[in-house]
């Protein structure tokens, strides 16, 4: 087989979904360079307060080093408090269960290859 005997609606085909593939891997790259941008402006606001009868600008990221601290204090406490301390040791119990049809494989079984429909005549007979 020949690349000249394939015909044109193939290459047609092949060179849109090539097209298509890198158009949707270009606007990926747009987002994923665009989201970053978007989050450090939005985390670089300022915030107006009024102190004192003053106005004054700060920033939302101003927290200090012992507020952190304290913050990350407290869930470390509470997400290690939520884990029970187990002793360990797995015990099985083993179940009795009663019969049932359900989970007989005796009626799962089928007979192949043996025929049903057939008089004896011709179940006996050589073909």
């Amino acid at each position: 087989m020949t690349l000249l005997s394939v015909e044109s609606s193939t290459w047609t085909i092949t060179i849109l979904g090539w097209a298509i593939v890198f158009v949707a891997l270009l606007f990926l790259v747009g987002i994923f360079l665009t989201i970053p941008k978007i989050i450090r402006w939005a985390s670089n606001r300022k915030v107006r307060v009024v102190e004192n009868g003053q106005e004054v600008v700060k920033d939302i990221n101003d927290i200090s080093g012992e507020t952190n601290a304290v913050i990350a204090t407290a869930l470390h406490l509470f997400l290690n408090e939520n884990h029970d301390d187990e002793s360990n040791v797995i015990t099985i119990k083993q179940v009795q269960r009663r019969y049932s049809p359900w989970s007989s494989k005796l009626y799962g079984m089928t007979n192949y290859g043996f025929p049903h429909n057939v008089s004896k005549q011709n179940r006996y007979s050589r073909r």
